[in-house]
């Protein structure tokens, strides 16, 4: 079963997490995880740009690492950054000290005090030590742009069903999500601009 959005009793079980903005406010958080990608996510910062949207870019630090001027990019065009791991890592597979060990290599190249976990999947002992450090950010809505198997409108249309107040929305700046990422964004900006919404940077 797919998921567009996350379910209720995920995230009243997951409380120390941030799942969502104010419900009462016609505002969206969009957000983009696993670039800088070269040629990607310069494609992003320009839709973004002619809509006037500002998003947040969960970036990998080894991507960061590569491409520091298309990180300086990001920041430089008004929109927020945050920590992805160094490595893309499944925090279920992966033991404590790795884990914070590749998370503080990545801070290395990405000033934030912004996180969120790969996949979503986290350990409770991760967790609570990153979230020392960092405010730790999921989503209730889940693009699946990454999904090749399932057609671009389908896409559109589940993920603006699924879009509320104060949602924040998952898209990815990455090789693989570009095909239904590029054909989604801008239509769900124009949708969600049309009905009077905001889109907004994640602040701490």
């Amino acid at each position: 079963m797919i998921y567009w959005g996350t379910p209720r009793f995920v995230m009243r079980f997951l409380k120390n997490f941030m799942w969502h903005g104010d419900r009462n406010k016609k505002t969206i958080y969009l957000t983009f995880d696993d670039g800088p990608t070269p040629g990607i996510t310069e494609q992003v910062l320009d839709i973004l740009g002619r809509y006037e949207a500002r998003a947040t870019f969960f970036c990998l630090g080894r991507n960061a690492d590569r491409h520091p001027g298309l990180l300086a990019q990001i920041t430089s065009r008004g929109h927020a950054i945050g920590n992805h791991t160094y490595s893309h890592l499944k925090g279920w597979k992966t033991s404590l000290k790795t884990y914070i060990q590749d998370t503080f290599l990545a801070r290395q190249h990405i000033e934030s005090a912004l996180f969120r976990p790969p996949y979503g999947r986290i350990t409770s002992a991760q967790a609570k030590y990153i979230g020392k450090d960092y405010r730790l950010v999921m989503w209730d809505v889940l693009t699946h742009d990454y999904n090749q198997r399932i057609p671009k409108r389908m896409c559109l249309r589940n993920v603006i069903r699924s879009t509320k107040n104060g949602s924040i929305v998952v898209f990815h700046d990455s090789i693989k999500a570009s095909g239904n990422m590029l054909y989604v964004l801008p239509r769900f900006i124009e949708h969600f601009s049309s009905k009077g919404y905001k889109f907004e940077r994640i602040e701490l």
